[in-house]
């Protein structure tokens, strides 16, 4: 069974973390445990995901964490390089919807 709970190690004190955070949240349904998945995979800022494959992301973090995770977060990766590789008056509104990315 996929994980859907995941024990990040939640960095509220640092300000790099901080910064990091605050950007990855402009990103249609990514929230503070999101963006702690992206920062734990060093995913910094949003210009990041530029050109980034999302099922490389998902398969990393599955790594990271040990084992299978529930695939609505591949769902989010695929928005979050959408967001970011598109330019923001070309974005399809359907498309910033994570369960558009479904399989």
């Amino acid at each position: 069974m996929p994980l859907t709970a995941r024990a990040a190690p939640l960095r509220p004190k640092d300000p790099a973390y901080v910064e990091a955070v605050r950007d990855l949240r402009r990103i249609p349904g990514v929230g503070p445990s999101i963006a702690d998945d992206l920062w734990r995979l060093g995913v910094k800022e949003v210009a990041q995901l530029r050109s980034a494959d999302p099922e490389a992301l998902y398969g990393r973090f599955c790594s990271l964490v040990g084992g299978p995770v529930d695939r609505c977060l591949l769902y989010t990766f695929r928005c979050a390089v959408y967001y970011a590789e598109t330019p923001e008056a070309q974005r399809d509104p359907e498309l910033l919807k994570w369960w558009s990315w479904k399989d």
